[in-house]
C-alpha cells in the first residue's frame, strides 16, 4: 500500500461520488435546515458566558443520529 499524496482525498471522494454517496443524497433531498429552529428550542443551549467547549451544532448532530439509525449503527 502507498503513502497518501496530496491529492488523495480529492480522488476518494470523486470516487465516492461516482459510487451513489449516501451524504450527497441526503444533502440534495432533505433540508435539514428547517429543523434547526426546533432542536434549539429543544437542546436549550447555555448562552456560554461561564465558558466551557462551545457545543455541537444541533443540525449536525441531528443528521449524525439519522444516519446511525438509518444503516442500523449504535
Amino acid at each position: 500500500m502507498k503513502q497518501p499524496g496530496f491529492f488523495d482525498v480529492e480522488e476518494r471522494l470523486a470516487r465516492l461520488s461516482g459510487l451513489g454517496d449516501q451524504l450527497e443524497a441526503f444533502s440534495r433531498t432533505v433540508d435539514f435546515e428547517v429543523f434547526r429552529p426546533d432542536l434549539e428550542k429543544a437542546l436549550a443551549y447555555s448562552d456560554g458566558s461561564k465558558g466551557g467547549r462551545p457545543p455541537f451544532d444541533p443540525v449536525l448532530m441531528f443528521k449524525i443520529l439519522v444516519i446511525q439509525t438509518l444503516n442500523n449503527l449504535s
